[in-house]
């Protein structure tokens, strides 16, 4: 009998301690521009609060585009920096000249072929209109991003956000992951600790 009750008593205070770390997990506050759910490319929910504590670039791109070689930037930092922090999020947008028209599969296969994509990949989303996704409109709103405010105006548009949530920088699609700017940019937050 007594190791019966010894036994429970662990049980119930493993499990007490369990449900602490769980309130304390739900009471740190996640930094609003990764207060999202999103769809991953294979459709499955992903909290963007996953991210919390990384650098986080979030880029628009298209399979189609100019810029779709910048897929090769983007792994390349992407192998370089993974373990000291960097998260690169791809969001597939047919906003501009239709040039991302494939369905999520063909989109994650294409990647995959081409240019090795292992950065994580979300559904194809809008990045500006009517039907702009809410990661998007907070991303470009001036009441929310005053700093870099503004419509995406093309695909392989880059925002930079710091380990506590702060949007520090955005670079237009003619700006390559491996610029030397953007490169200062991501090795300066990277350095800042969480």
């Amino acid at each position: 009998m007594y190791r019966v009750l010894t036994v429970l008593a662990g049980a119930m205070l493993l499990a007490s301690t369990i449900s602490t770390a769980q309130a304390e997990d739900k009471n740190k506050e996640v930094a609003p521009v990764l207060n999202f759910k999103m769809k991953s490319l294979t459709g499955h929910d992903v909290d963007l609060s996953k991210y919390q504590g990384k650098v986080v670039m979030i880029v628009n791109v298209a399979s189609k585009c100019g810029f779709t070689p910048q897929y090769k930037d983007l792994e390349e930092i992407q192998k370089k920096y993974a373990h000291q922090g960097l998260a690169i999020l791809g969001f597939p947008a047919n906003n501009f000249g239709q040039q991302e028209p494939g369905s999520n599969e063909e989109i994650g296969a294409f990647c995959k072929k081409n240019y090795g994509v292992d950065f994580d990949m979300f559904s194809k989303v809008s990045v500006k209109g009517d039907d702009i996704c809410p990661l998007y409109k907070f991303l470009t709103s001036p009441e929310t991003d005053p700093r870099f405010p503004g419509d995406v105006q093309w695909n392989f548009e880059k925002f930079i956000i710091s380990r506590d949530g702060q949007i520090v920088a955005r670079y237009r699609s003619k700006v390559k992951p491996t610029d030397a700017e953007v490169i200062k940019t991501i090795e300066t937050e990277l350095a800042k600790k969480k």
